[in-house]
């Protein structure tokens, strides 16, 4: 099957999901990454995390488009730059093909496209609001799949649903992005916001990882360190377990569906930042749980411990 054209809108750099996302991205051959954008606060140094894994996976063919930045709604505690000092300034310096316009670069790849275009959202989605503001033609070339929102599940498995951060963080632009006439599919809290490794699953990983020091397991864990040390978190856990892996997920969906539990939906963004079930809201695939976890820990473990990185 021919690979999914693909652009990847992130965030990375605040939670250390989407390092683990961009990896797994890297490593799986249905999806072909024309072009990463970053998104929310400081841009320039998420490209240049960015520019770290993809030299990691000799991969630095892949434009890398820096966004819209602005404050971030996130605790003080997570401000600031926390892989800062892991080699992202050089990596981006290094990398020879970086955006200033990265909405527009992202317009410019959908428009030239030569098949529909695969947007994954692992951010904010203030940069894919304003290319469909710019460009409304855009959502009939491509699709949208996205981590966001909270249907039945909230955060840490609460039964009342919570406004979840990418929603949250610019309300507008989910509202935009999840009312726009295009393919939407999203994995909410209700399906990644318990997923993580753990027991022999993440011993593998970091095994391989700390065995393969030019790989791209390898670059992930140097992330993940810097983050748990900016954090202050246990020094043990980088050997024990990973956090929760929601961006994985949304990745994961863009590649296949299986073992998942898909409903289609009717949704709608409150102002508040809800994603309510609302017979007036936009019909999308939504991932509601799982029937087979253990297909999704397949495929990341495996692709993450690849020697051919």
């Amino acid at each position: 099957m021919k690979p999914k054209i693909t652009i990847l809108d992130t965030d990375i750099g605040t939670d250390i999901d989407d390092s683990w996302a961009l990896a797994l991205l890297l490593a799986s051959p249905e999806l072909d990454l024309r072009l990463i954008t970053t998104v929310s606060g400081d841009v320039r140094y998420r490209a240049g995390l960015c520019a770290s894994l993809l030299a990691a996976a000799g991969r630095k063919d892949i434009p890398i488009g820096l966004g819209i930045g602005g404050d971030l709604k996130v605790p003080a505690a997570l401000q600031g730059p926390l892989l800062a000092g892991i080699g992202e300034d050089a990596a981006l310096d290094a990398h020879p093909r970086v955006i200033d316009e990265g909405v527009e670069g992202m317009i410019q790849t959908i428009m030239e496209a030569e098949d529909e275009v695969t947007v994954i959202g692992i951010g904010p989605f203030t940069n894919i609001a304003e290319a469909i503001r710019r460009r409304p033609e855009i959502v009939q070339r491509a699709r949208f799949v996205g981590m966001c929102g909270s249907v039945r599940i909230g955060y840490r498995g609460s039964e009342t649903p919570s406004a979840e951060y990418n929603v949250f963080a610019d309300i507008a632009a989910a509202q935009a992005v999840l009312s726009a006439d295009w393919n939407i599919t999203i994995t909410p809290l209700d399906s990644c916001g318990h997923i993580l490794l753990a027991g022999e699953d993440y011993q593998r990983f970091y095994n391989f990882a700390t065995s393969h020091p030019n790989s791209t397991a390898a670059a992930v864990l140097a992330h993940y360190r810097q983050w748990l040390s900016a954090l202050k978190a246990p020094a043990d856990q980088l050997a024990r377990r990973s956090t929760t892996q929601y961006d994985a997920v949304a990745v994961y969906l863009a590649i296949t569906q299986a073992g998942l539990e898909m409903e289609k939906l009717q949704i709608r963004v409150t102002d508040e930042g809800l994603t309510r079930l609302d017979e007036t809201g936009t019909v999308m695939a939504v991932a509601t749980g799982w029937r087979d976890r253990s297909a999704f820990d397949q495929i990341f473990i495996e692709r993450l411990c690849r020697e051919a990185s």
